[in-house]
């Protein structure tokens, strides 16, 4: 079970740090990543981590500003989310990607099917 946390209402600029807490015992040995989905919009792609943190890779509209990380000891992953923008808006799913573990091109920032994602925790960013 995934559960998402730290997300809030922030003005343009700001930051956030989201969560994702695990209490699944795969979580150390499995990908991860983050997915986001606006009202009226299509889900899209984050940002994702291979099991040991090593490899990490991110969605063209986040790269620079987002940085995902995990901390497997703990059974939770991260998203610092800085220099936000109001196209940031959304709420924010984890879920397991265990095939980016093994991924190359495209395939390493394909979106899996919602019925893996956590419920999701909102971000609100006002311009």
């Amino acid at each position: 079970q995934l559960e998402e946390s730290g997300g809030g209402a922030v003005q343009a600029g700001g930051s956030l740090r989201l969560s994702c807490a695990s209490s699944g015992r795969s979580f150390r040995t499995t990908a991860m990543g983050w997915f986001r989905q606006a009202p009226g919009k299509e889900r899209e792609f984050v940002a994702a981590i291979s099991w040991s943190g090593v490899s990490k890779y991110y969605g063209d509209s986040v790269k620079g500003r987002f940085t995902i990380s995990r901390d497997n000891a703990k059974n939770t992953m991260y998203l610092q989310m800085n220099s936000l923008k109001a196209e940031d808006t959304a709420v924010y799913h984890c879920a397991p990607t265990p095939h980016v573990d093994y991924c190359s091109g495209a395939r390493c920032y394909e979106v899996p099917a919602s019925e893996t994602w956590g419920r999701g925790t909102q971000v609100t960013v006002s311009s």
